[in-house]
């Protein structure tokens, strides 16, 4: 079991100390274009999680496209069949959103920490935590800058080399 608290610690440190090694820009300025932020905000208003984590587990899940579902990426007109399978279908983006952000794990809407570190685990949390059981920083939120290490998991519980560096049983925060 990941201990919630000290993996808020952990990133919140790493928020501090991370480097980046690419350019976010592009996908930054499009991620706060007036038509997307307006989008986000009216999900952020019904769910109480701020626009700009909604913002990036839409870029995160389906590269901000309006068809994609914030649960796992899935066309929000059809029933998932990635986990969470079985949502929707909705009538719009917006309801599979608050769908996903209120009733699918991590229950985003019902977080109170929005504190970097708390935001910043609530991400790891909604992609699982299978890094930081394995003591390493997750890609999901750390690719593309000087924190990520190696490995990935390349579908649901399935991942590729991990680094020797890492050691399982005790987490390297």
């Amino acid at each position: 079991m990941t201990d919630i608290a000290a993996l808020k610690a952990a990133n919140a440190r790493r928020w501090v100390d991370a480097r980046l090694t690419r350019s976010f820009d592009a996908v930054a300025r499009r991620l706060v274009l007036p038509d997307a932020k307006a989008r986000y905000r009216t999900v952020s208003a019904k769910t109480g999680v701020p626009w700009p984590f909604i913002a990036v587990i839409h870029e995160r899940e389906c590269s901000q496209d309006w068809m994609g579902s914030l649960a796992q990426g899935d066309r929000w007109d059809r029933v998932s069949v990635h986990v969470p399978t079985g949502r929707g279908p909705f009538q719009s983006w917006e309801d599979a959103a608050i769908d996903a952000l209120n009733n699918c794990a991590p229950y985003a809407g019902r977080n109170q920490d929005w504190s970097i570190g708390g935001l910043l685990t609530k991400l790891e949390e909604y992609n699982g935590l299978g890094y930081a059981g394995r003591g390493a920083p997750s890609p999901y939120l750390w690719a593309g800058t000087d924190q990520y290490r190696s490995g990935k998991y390349v579908r649901d519980g399935s991942m590729t080399r991990m680094s020797s560096t890492v050691n399982p049983v005790v987490p390297a925060f």
